[in-house]
C-alpha cells in the first residue's frame, strides 16, 4: 500500500501547531498551578489574620476587667477578610469547631464539568484547610482556621482555564494560518523547480531555473542548471557523432553497393551469358545438359534479383534528382513487387517536400526505408501503409516538423524494449540525431504504428517564406 503523500506546507503546519498546542496546554497548566498556588496564600494569609486578631481578643478579656466575655469573634475581621467562597473558622484545644463563618459562591461562579472537577481535585486536593495556632503568652488556645469552598475554588479555575483555552484557540488558528501562508509562500519558487523538472523529463534540456532568494532553494536551482548544461553539451556531441557515424554508414553504404555492382554484379551477368550460351550448344549437341543449364540460368537470374534489391536497399535513389515523395513512392511500389501480393505496401503523402535539404531529405527517406522494412519483416502484415506529413510550424520552437508513421495490422512484440533489433536502434540513433523523437504505439488489438516527430532545419523554411512574401 503506497504511503500517503502529505502537502509540505500542511505537514509542517500541523508541526507547528502540535507544538504551539503543547506550549499552551503547558501555559493553562501553569495558570492552574498559580491559581491554586494564588489561592493556597491567600488561604494562609486569612488564617494567620483570624489568629492575630483572637490573640487579641484573648489579650484584651485578660486586660480589660469586667469586658463582656465574648469569645471567640470572629464578626470583627469577618468584615474586613470574608469573599465568595471562604470560610474561616476557630477550633478548641479539644478540636471542636466553636464558630464557623463562611460566604456564599458567587453568582458567576458555575459548576465546572465533572471531569475537570475531579482532575483538578485529584491534582490540587482543592478545599484543604489552612491552620494557624492562637497563641496566648507562651500557650496556644486553639487554632484559627481558613479555607476556600471547593465548588467556588473549582469553578474559579475553571473559568480562568476557559478565557485562556479560547484565547490560545484563537491563537492557535491564527499560528497556523499564517505559517501556512507563510510556507507557502517561501515554497513558491518549487513550482519553478517542478516545471523544470517535467520540461527536463520531457528531453527539453534547454531549461533552466530562475535564481531564489533562498540559499537552499538557489543551491538546487545551480545543480540543476549545470546538469541541464552537461546534459545539453553531451547530448549535443552525441548527435554530433551519431550524424557523422550515419554519414560514415552511409559512405560504407555506397562503397559496399558498387563493389557488389561492379564485381558480383558482373560475375552474375557473365554467368548468366555463360549459361544461356551453354543451353544454346546443349540444345544442338547434347540436349541431356538443357535441364542443368536452365536451373543456372534460373538461379543466376534470382541472385541478380536478389542483388537489385540489395543494391536498392544499400544505395537510395538519387533524392536530390527525384524528390522525396517520388523516392518514398518508388520505395513502395517496390516492396508491393518484391512482396508478390502476400502484403500491401501503400503511402499517403500531405504538404508540400520540394524544398527539403538534400541531406535531410536523404536521412528521411532512410527513416521511411526502416520503418517499412522492419514491418515488413517482423509484423507479418498483411497490410502496411507509410503516412508522410509536413506540419507547420507550432510549439515554442516555431519549427515546422516532418511526421513520419509507419502503420501495419500485424503481429507487435509486446516487449518492444527487449525485442528492438539493430535496424529499430539504428532508425531511433538517426531521429534523435535529427533533434527528433521516435514513439511507438501498441495499444491496438493488433499491428503497430511507428511514429517518427523530425524538426525541418531552419535553412529548409527560409526558401518556403521567401516564396510566400514573393
Amino acid at each position: 500500500m503506497p504511503a500517503l503523500k502529505v502537502d509540505l506546507k500542511l505537514r509542517l503546519s500541523l508541526r507547528v501547531a502540535a507544538l504551539a498546542a503543547l506550549c499552551f496546554t503547558a501555559a493553562a497548566a501553569y495558570a492552574l498551578f498559580e491559581t491554586d498556588r494564588s489561592a493556597r496564600e491567600r488561604a494562609d494569609s486569612v488564617a494567620e489574620l483570624v489568629a492575630r486578631d483572637l490573640a487579641l481578643q484573648q489579650n484584651q478579656i485578660s486586660w480589660v476587667r469586667g469586658a463582656p466575655i465574648q469569645f471567640p469573634d470572629l464578626q470583627r475581621v469577618a468584615a474586613a477578610l470574608m469573599a465568595p467562597g471562604l470560610c474561616i473558622a476557630y477550633r478548641a484545644p479539644s478540636g471542636e469547631i466553636v464558630q464557623r463563618l463562611c460566604s456564599g459562591v458567587a453568582p458567576d461562579d458555575a459548576s465546572a464539568p465533572r471531569l475537570f472537577a475531579d482532575l483538578y481535585q485529584r491534582v490540587f486536593d482543592a478545599g484543604r484547610e489552612s491552620v494557624r495556632p492562637v497563641g496566648f503568652g507562651t500557650e496556644t488556645h486553639g487554632e484559627a482556621v481558613a479555607s476556600i469552598d471547593r465548588q467556588s475554588l473549582v469553578a474559579q479555575s475553571w473559568r480562568e482555564t476557559s478565557r485562556l483555552a479560547v484565547v490560545m484557540a484563537g491563537a492557535l488558528v491564527g499560528l497556523c494560518v499564517l505559517v501556512y501562508a507563510t510556507l507557502a509562500d517561501a515554497l513558491r519558487p518549487t513550482l519553478a523547480i517542478r516545471a523544470g523538472l517535467e520540461r527536463l523529463a520531457a528531453g527539453d534540456l534547454s531549461a533552466r531555473l530562475p535564481p531564489f532568494d533562498l540559499a537552499e532553494l538557489s543551491a538546487v536551482g545551480n545543480v540543476f542548471n549545470h546538469l541541464a548544461g552537461s546534459l545539453q553539451t553531451t547530448l549535443s556531441e552525441r548527435n554530433a557523432l551519431t550524424g557523422r557515424l550515419i554519414v560514415v554508414q552511409d559512405e560504407e553504404r555506397q562503397h559496399l553497393a558498387r563493389e557488389l555492382h561492379d564485381e558480383f554484379g558482373q560475375c552474375l551477368a557473365a554467368i548468366s551469358a555463360v549459361a544461356a550460351s551453354a543451353g544454346q550448344t546443349a540444345q544442338l549437341e547434347c540436349p541431356a545438359l538443357m535441364p542443368e543449364c536452365q536451373s543456372i540460368a534460373r538461379t543466376a537470374a534470382h541472385m541478380m534479383d536478389a542483388l537489385r534489391g540489395a543494391l536498392l536497399r544499400l544505395r537510395s535513389p538519387d533524392v536530390d534528382e527525384l524528390g522525396l515523395a517520388a523516392s518514398l513512392e518508388g520505395l513502395v511500389a517496390g516492396w508491393n513487387m518484391r512482396s508478390g501480393g502476400r502484403t500491401r505496401f501503400s503511402i499517403e503523402l500531405s504538404g508540400e517536400f520540394g524544398a527539403l535539404p538534400r541531406d535531410f531529405a536523404a536521412n528521411l527517406y532512410r527513416v521511411a526505408q526502416e520503418a517499412i522494412t522492419n514491418a515488413a519483416k517482423h509484423a507479418q502484415a498483411s497490410r502496411v501503409t507509410l503516412h508522410l506529413r509536413k506540419q507547420e510550424a507550432t510549439g515554442a520552437d516555431h519549427r515546422a516538423h516532418i511526421e513520419i508513421a509507419v502503420d501495419d495490422d500485424g503481429q507487435a512484440a509486446g516487449d518492444l524494449t527487449l525485442k528492438s533489433g539493430l535496424g529499430l536502434l539504428g532508425m531511433r540513433e538517426r531521429i534523435t540525431a535529427l533533434g527528433g523523437r521516435l514513439s511507438l504505439d501498441t495499444s491496438r488489438p493488433s499491428g503497430l504504428v511507428l511514429c517518427a516527430q523530425i524538426p525541418v532545419p531552419a535553412a529548409a523554411a527560409r526558401p518556403s517564406e521567401t516564396r510566400d512574401a514573393a
